[in-house]
């Protein structure tokens, strides 16, 4: 992996780690029942397997999923705009989807010129 792609890597599971804790807080802040806790964090994990091995298709997943916490976010803070928790969490879910979808692109491009440079050199 190359420097950018490593590091929109990175940068993804920094900000998916902030948002998985930002949720966690927020669903135990208000007391929530343990199936809300499943709606709410499960989602976010789901990915976890496919982003290990490196799966382009979880990542791109992540980031329509990322929409939806996106969309929550967003009524949290017309709700209550002064809200820390919010912001870290509204911060966190653009960085993830921003940063998810960098990955997926130059890590896209890296396998690709790894793909053509195999073939020209396994052509005679």
């Amino acid at each position: 992996m190359r420097m950018p792609a490593h590091r929109a890597r990175l940068i993804a599971w920094i900000a998916l780690a902030t948002l998985f804790v930002q949720q966690a807080l927020d669903v135990w802040l208000r007391s929530a029942p343990w199936i809300v806790w499943l709606a709410v964090l499960v989602p976010l994990v789901i990915f976890l397997p496919g982003m290990l091995r490196d799966n382009l298709r979880s990542y791109l997943w992540l980031c329509f999923v990322s929409l939806l916490y996106f969309m929550r976010l967003v009524v949290a803070l017309f709700a209550r705009p002064d809200s820390v928790l919010s912001i870290t969490g509204m911060v966190a879910v653009v960085i993830l989807f921003t940063s998810s979808m960098f990955y997926v692109r130059w890590r896209a491009r890296e396998l690709r010129a790894a793909t053509d440079q195999h073939r020209q050199d396994d052509t005679p």
